[in-house]
């Protein structure tokens, strides 16, 4: 979607996509795949996460970095949770972008598709709740080219996806198939795991119209 979609998104505060609680599969596999990693990982990244409560339920085990396009999304976070932070307009570490930083928490403002190779760090654990599934499918493909580019330094991805009859609907939401999620992540592994079929229930503060509606979480490596 164009940029001028989500910052009228924010503007209007047409915030459907919005949970109000930490997602309840991050919270079911969050420590047990930091686990698995047996202390390797140093933080938790999470693209295009708004003002999300995963952030702050990701803050419990590691530091976290959110990438964000909107300063409302930004500001709203900071405010909502009552955390003090300090903004620098111009950081030398991505002069195109606007720090956010708390105690444990940074948000860097701006386009997630030109984050510098100075922001991009080794052995973190991504987080992606609704970024590839926000996007259409060109852009979906260059969004995992983003994410590749922390994974070749030894990433992990934890990625949620959403599933239903395409046809039936146009996102965002979009569907994002395990079959594309294969191919976008080619050359790394992926492993499924768990499937919640939320068919008929809501999907943050909306329901979607659909027959069969499924979240499934991943694990890419």
């Amino acid at each position: 979607m164009e940029q001028a979609f989500w910052h009228q998104c924010w503007q209007q505060q047409q915030l459907g996509f919005q949970l109000a609680e930490p997602h309840p599969l991050l919270q079911a596999h969050l420590a047990d795949v930091l686990a698995s990693k047996a202390g390797a990982l140093n933080s938790i990244v999470l693209p295009l996460c708004g003002k999300s409560p995963d952030l702050m339920f990701c803050r419990q085990f590691l530091p976290v970095t959110g990438f964000e396009l909107s300063p409302i999304a930004c500001h709203d976070f900071f405010s909502e949770q009552g955390l003090s932070v300090t903004v620098d307009r111009s950081p030398a570490a991505a002069p195109d972008f606007v720090q956010y930083q708390s105690s444990d928490i940074v948000l860097w403002q701006g386009d997630f598709f030109q984050v510098p190779a100075a922001l991009i760090q080794r052995s973190v654990l991504l987080y992606d709740r609704a970024a590839l599934i926000a996007l259409p499918a060109p852009m979906r493909r260059a969004y995992a080219d983003k994410l590749k580019q922390w994974l070749a330094l030894g990433a992990s991805v934890l990625l949620i996806s959403l599933e239903y009859p395409e046809a039936e609907r146009q996102g965002p939401p979009f569907a994002v198939l395990p079959d594309e999620l294969a191919q976008i992540f080619s050359g790394y592994q992926l492993t499924l795991l768990q499937s919640l079929d939320i068919t008929g229930q809501e999907f943050g503060r909306r329901r979607l119209a659909t027959s069969q509606l499924w979240e499934k979480i991943w694990l890419i490596e």
